[in-house]
């Protein structure tokens, strides 16, 4: 295990031991997720191309024996929160304790009928403490990185005997009605499914996952990420009202979901659809052939053959996002432009949008002086300093110790 992700299991060690006494059963941990292309296709059941990251979210977990599901966390401190296992249930639980009961809540552990059956007539119990490292709110999943760590504790804990797949359905669910966020499942599959040098092509629709080659260093390529820290809240942000417009673009043209649309039936949809809701509309239908588009072009080795048509297909769904789907910003336009200025091959906003970080396809030479020229346009602009990095295609969620 590389040193810094020993460094965070041994403080969720600590964390746990500070907040229950002994007890700790094991540390898993999931990382947080960047998508390459295919923004806010997940949920009209079409495909998406993200990878897992190097920043992961880690949880110590221990079994009670009293029906409490206890939370702790390294950001906030350590202070305990519980909550009755049979007592959770959507609107039974608020605020950031909501994500861990509602992965709870999905994969079944509070009823308390099952649970007896399967630990012999004890209603169970655990407590989790939570460390990550993954940044809120900047667009890389941390709420799903948390879910995923707390899914494969409780699934091993509990012996639930659940497949990955499985696990990713239930952290959606319980973020869709336990904390209230409508989102898809890209950000747990990626984090489940996530393979160090590759990135996972997801149909949503069919829930089937493949990994597809993302050889960033032998191409020469770097991905250099820039986080706006601009905080976002799917819950409470414009997210909802994106996808309550794709819905009602999918009832109007008569199809299941966007998914159904091709290319070819935009001038139909601009009949039949106000203008506002065809741009929603017509984002996701091109933004999907662009994720085939990129899937189609790492498989034939544009990666390092053509790394331009990539960066190209980047640029194009940054644009989308802009222009139609009205969810980036003046900082995360901001960066963008630069990057592609100081001689990235594309660049585009990555995550919900309103907020978050951007991407940016670079050549490994003209990666330090990209994300230079971002840190100086932000000065001159008068945003806060961006945080730069660089991001690599890495393993996902699994059992630590």
């Amino acid at each position: 295990m590389p040193a810094q992700l020993e460094a965070l299991a041994d403080a969720t060690a600590r964390g746990f031991e500070d907040a229950y006494g002994p007890g700790c059963a094991g540390i898993w941990s999931a990382p947080g997720r960047v998508n390459l292309i295919g923004e806010h296709t997940d949920y009209n059941e079409g495909f998406v191309l993200p990878f897992a990251i190097g920043a992961r979210a880690a949880v110590a977990a221990g079994r009670r024996d009293d029906g409490l599901l206890a939370v702790a966390s390294g950001q906030l401190h350590g202070k305990v929160a519980t909550v009755p296992l049979a007592a959770v249930a959507p609107g039974a639980v608020s605020g950031w304790t909501a994500y861990p009961a509602g992965v709870a809540w999905a994969l079944g552990l509070a009823d308390a009928a099952a649970a007896s059956a399967r630990t012999g007539g004890a209603q169970p119990g655990v407590s989790l403490y939570i460390n990550s490292a993954v940044p809120t709110g900047s667009g890389l999943s941390s709420s799903a990185a948390l879910e995923c760590a707390v899914a494969l504790a409780l699934n091993d804990l509990w012996e639930l005997g659940a497949s990955r797949a499985a696990l990713a359905l239930a952290c959606q669910r319980g973020e869709n009605n336990v904390v209230g966020a409508p989102t898809g499942i890209m950000d747990q599959f990626a984090s489940l499914f996530g393979e160090q040098g590759a990135a996972v092509f997801l149909d949503c629709r069919a829930v089937h996952g493949e990994n597809v080659p993302l050889a960033l260093e032998a191409a020469g390529l770097e991905i250099v990420l820039a986080d706006t820290r601009e905080q976002h809240s799917h819950a409470a942000s414009g997210y909802a009202d994106r996808r309550a417009s794709c819905e009602l673009a999918a009832r109007i043209l008569g199809v299941p979901a966007l998914r159904d649309v091709g290319v070819g039936d935009l001038d139909r949809a601009a009949d039949v659809l106000d203008p506002e809701t065809f741009r929603r509309a017509r984002h996701v239908v091109t933004e999907d052939e662009r994720v085939l588009d990129a899937v189609a072009a790492l498989r034939a080795g544009a990666l390092e053959s053509a790394p331009a048509a990539i960066g190209a297909l980047l640029t194009a769904s940054h644009e989308s996002m802009r222009d139609d789907f009205a969810i980036t910003t003046p900082a995360l336009d901001l960066a963008a432009a630069t990057a592609l200025e100081a001689g990235a091959l594309g660049a585009r906003m990555t995550g919900g949008g309103f907020g978050g970080a951007i991407i940016a396809l670079a050549p490994s030479q003209r990666a330090a002086a990209t994300a230079e020229a971002i840190t100086a346009a932000f000065a001159r602009a008068g945003f806060a300093a961006p945080r730069l990095s660089t991001v690599t295609p890495s393993d996902g969620a699994r059992r630590d110790r």
